[in-house]
């Protein structure tokens, strides 16, 4: 079933009918060839902002379609909450090509509320302003298509592209910031020796650090470039209260490692 993101002021005789208009009509009429009688989901954008009232889909059902518009009337409202209870923040370095697109779809889907692209020093890309604001412009717009694919109640932010430094600010207040990278399998204390007991105290302290996502507001997941953090970066991001932690014995593309994260995280946080 069609999913759209719509506002009050689509809105007439006391929320009951819904006007379509632009880019959502072209969609609903030319791509999908929707008909009159057929039934379609609507997620209400609350004041203007991307923020919807997450827990309710209104159904409405197609009564008109004019030359520029479809009109459609309310047929019933149910709650249907599809939203993390924890708010999981993106932190994601700039990959090489279009990489950026899938990883945000895929965020998206799998329950990201916002994501940060981030130029870290060994990403192979560089933007300049203008061309950042326009990679950011074409990044919200896949991810307002994936929310609306996978029947989000919010459209996630997509931000502008910010350093490492201003990235790991921007989420100082938050309650679990995590952050993968490949030697933290290394880093932790187990009574075993070897490089085998070293890796399973690494996994053992991930695994103790992501049940703990329950008990956050807002989490951060700060995934790296192609190349890699710069240790100086992880350095940066743990003196800043990010836990470095494991995705096991394998080391994951940079457009693989935060679909993985996320993945893990969306189970825990919904089971």
């Amino acid at each position: 079933m069609h999913h759209v993101f719509i506002r009050q002021e689509q809105l007439s005789e006391g929320g009951k009918v819904l006007r379509l208009t632009g880019d959502d009509f072209h969609h609903v009429t030319h791509v999908l060839r929707m008909k009159e009688g057929e039934e379609l989901s609507a997620a209400l954008l609350a004041d203007g902002t991307e923020d919807a009232a997450p827990s309710v889909e209104y159904r409405f059902g197609i009564e008109e379609i004019g030359g520029d518009h479809v009109l459609c009337r309310l047929r019933f409202v149910k709650e249907e909450n599809r939203e993390l209870p924890t708010k999981i923040t993106l932190l994601q370095c700039l990959p090489k090509g279009d990489k950026m697109e899938s990883i945000v779809q895929k965020a998206v889907e799998l329950g990201a509320h916002d994501i940060l692209p981030v130029a870290a020093k060994r990403c192979v890309v560089k933007l300049d302003e203008t061309k950042a604001q326009a990679k950011v412009r074409r990044w919200q717009k896949i991810a307002e298509a994936a929310a609306m694919q996978s029947k989000r109640g919010v459209i996630p932010e997509v931000m502008q592209v910010r350093t490492v430094a201003d990235a790991i600010a921007s989420v100082t207040e938050y309650d679990l910031k995590l952050i993968p990278y490949e030697l933290a399998a290394y880093e932790g204390t187990g009574s075993l020796r070897g490089e085998d007991a070293e890796q399973t105290a690494g996994m053992r302290e991930t695994r103790m650090l992501m049940q703990r996502a329950g008990e956050a507001k807002r989490i951060a997941v700060f995934i790296g470039p192609e190349g890699g953090f710069e240790e100086k970066e992880v350095e940066q991001a743990k003196d800043a209260g990010f836990h470095a932690i494991t995705l096991g014995r394998r080391i994951l593309r940079t457009e693989t490692a935060g679909p993985a994260v996320l993945a893990w995280l969306m189970f825990l946080l919904e089971s």
